[in-house]
């Protein structure tokens, strides 16, 4: 399992305990799309596919007028950490 994939795990195991009580709680500071588009060396344009969303609705999210959760808030995660994995893999699903 690679190393993301490890902070993952753990990072669940922490919530769970958190959740029910146990353990302490680690608070991160939030990153903001826009941070994590600018680390990732992306325009808005670029980014908003590899994020399923269109360049609109992307827009609205880095603004604040559009709130996302769920599976484009983990994949903003995955993105922060491993930006040009996820380019290979997500530009390379248009090419089969």
């Amino acid at each position: 399992m690679s190393t993301f994939g490890k902070d993952l795990v753990q990072s669940h195991t922490e919530a769970l305990a958190h959740a029910k009580g146990e353990g302490p709680a680690i608070v991160h500071e939030p990153v903001t799309p826009s941070e994590v588009r600018a680390q990732a060396n992306l325009t808005q344009a670029q980014m908003a596919p590899l994020m399923g969303m269109s360049l609109s609705g992307y827009r609205k999210w880095e603004q604040g007028t559009r709130r996302v959760s769920g599976p484009a808030t983990n994949l903003r995660r995955v993105i922060e950490r491993e930006p040009e994995t996820v380019k290979r893999a997500l530009l390379s699903l248009g090419q089969e």
